[in-house]
């Protein structure tokens, strides 16, 4: 958005002029149409919106893009298609006509791949580490990438870190196992770096002391949890913050995100996992607050996935496994475990889909049993809720955007369904290409849809 404030300035003038000009041929046929053209422009502008990181411009999973299809198919409706060397649950992100995304390939390189949105032509592509190793439902390209229209930033399982400029210039690179010794997690790190404020922040949330069969073990015998800040122009550290817990074996893992949230007194960073959610000051990395609860029964193996959301007061956070999503009042100090719970939902919650707050509702994906929940965000209520009709698990997380949401199965089926006061779903549409484990991100009026092979645009060109 920055890029189409900096030209209002200019643009203003030229309204201001064409204005005059109108004025004195009083409102000529040839003026009405320079009017219409500039007040095209000026609605393009305040609409379109970019998706600069994991769950989008606002951290919650949703864009205020409109004018996106209910539907389509291979001839109506997609954009272009481009073929990708190899599967990923990274979501691409997109700035202007800029889209990046983070894939392996069959060499086993780990690579980031500028497209150009307007057409998906490959601007550039560069190797940021090797190594490539697949467990479970995942490898090491899992995590996505991130950008604030000056560079992006790409992370990978290997615990190699990098920035570039937008024309595929290297400004700098890490690799942070060198430092603190490589990722410890059982199924390949999958935290994405966060970019706010001009800050970098990473998480990695691991198993200390690390097994042996481990995909990305050093001989180092410790392992801190730990919440990093970095400079990204130059990949500097500014600090690091340890994060301990009382989380035991695996459970001391998570692939969740960190996500900033504006508090009262000041920017916080939350970070869930470990068996709890903690808040940590955007300046120094300080905890300033902790909630429990995620994990009552002690269960050595209830790693978390999900990463929390916030909104009015609110924080928003899923226990693994079956645990209920938990409400937490915000402002507190040291543990807030009993008395800043709001409520909890354990009807249907999410071991793996992060949760929707969209249009003053919180939408939670039991991607296993594939159902949606719609719920009051302020109390817990469910307001409706619904099966998707798909027979294959659903492991990205729910986009909301233009008054619907959207998400894809395993086996590359999109489901479209209402935002609205009411369960309603709009369409399936078989994309194939399995398996399919990334988020859709929506931008400019179009959705990006990756599959196993392919990234798809769909929507109107602009």
């Amino acid at each position: 958005m920055s890029l189409v404030f900096r030209r209002i300035p200019r643009d203003m003038r030229c309204f201001s002029q064409t204005f005059m000009k109108i004025e004195a041929t009083r409102w000529s046929r040839n003026a009405w149409v320079a009017l219409g053209l500039l007040a095209g422009f000026w609605t393009v502008a305040a609409r379109a919106e970019d998706w600069p990181q994991w769950r989008g411009p606002h951290f919650n999973g949703s864009s205020t893009e409109t004018g996106l299809p209910a539907t389509w198919s291979p001839t109506q409706n997609v954009l272009w298609s481009t073929p990708l060397p190899g599967p990923s649950g990274a979501t691409p992100v997109i700035w202007g006509d800029y889209v990046f995304v983070s894939s392996p390939d069959p060499q086993k390189n780990l690579n980031l791949i500028c497209l150009d949105r307007r057409d998906g032509h490959v601007r550039w592509q560069k190797t940021v580490a090797v190594g490539d190793k697949t467990k479970g439902r995942n490898n090491m390209a899992s995590p996505s990438p991130a950008t604030d229209g000056k560079l992006v930033i790409a992370l990978y399982g290997t615990s190699d870190l990098a920035a570039y400029d937008f024309e595929g210039g290297l400004l700098w690179s890490r690799n942070l196992g060198k430092d603190y010794g490589r990722f410890s997690i059982m199924w390949i790190y999958g935290s994405s770096p966060l970019l706010y404020q001009d800050k970098l922040y990473i998480q990695v949330l691991q198993r200390n002391p690390p097994p042996n069969d481990y995909p990305t073990v050093d001989d180092k015998p410790a392992r801190d949890s730990y919440l990093l800040c970095l400079d990204p122009r130059t990949g500097k550290t500014l600090w690091r913050q340890t994060r301990p817990s009382d989380a035991l074996s695996e459970s001391q893992e998570a692939y969740s995100t960190p996500i900033p949230y504006a508090a009262k007194n000041g920017t916080e960073i939350l970070v869930v996992g470990g068996d709890c959610l903690t808040s940590h000051d955007a300046a120094t990395g300080a905890e300033l607050w902790r909630s429990g609860g995620f994990n009552p029964r002690k269960d050595q193996t209830y790693r978390i996935v999900t990463s929390p959301l916030a909104a009015d007061g609110l924080i928003y956070a899923s226990g693994p496994k079956g645990q209920p999503v938990i409400a937490v009042r915000d402002g507190g100090k040291g543990d807030i475990t009993e008395s800043h719970r709001a409520w909890s939902f354990r009807e249907a919650p999410t071991d793996w889909s992060t949760p929707l707050y969209y249009r003053q509702k919180l939408f939670v994906l039991d991607g296993g049993k594939r159902v949606l929940s719609c719920l009051d965000p302020k109390t817990g209520e469910k307001k409706w809720q619904g099966s998707l009709g798909v027979p294959d698990p659903i492991w990205s997380s729910p986009t909301g955007a233009d008054g619907k949401i959207y998400c894809v199965s395993e086996k590359g089926t999109v489901i479209v369904l209402s935002a609205g006061d009411e369960f309603n779903l709009l369409a399936t549409i078989p994309m194939g290409e399995e398996p399919c484990r990334s988020s859709i991100a929506v931008a400019h009026g179009q959705l990006f849809i990756r599959t196993a092979t392919t990234l798809h645009c769909v929507g109107a060109r602009n």
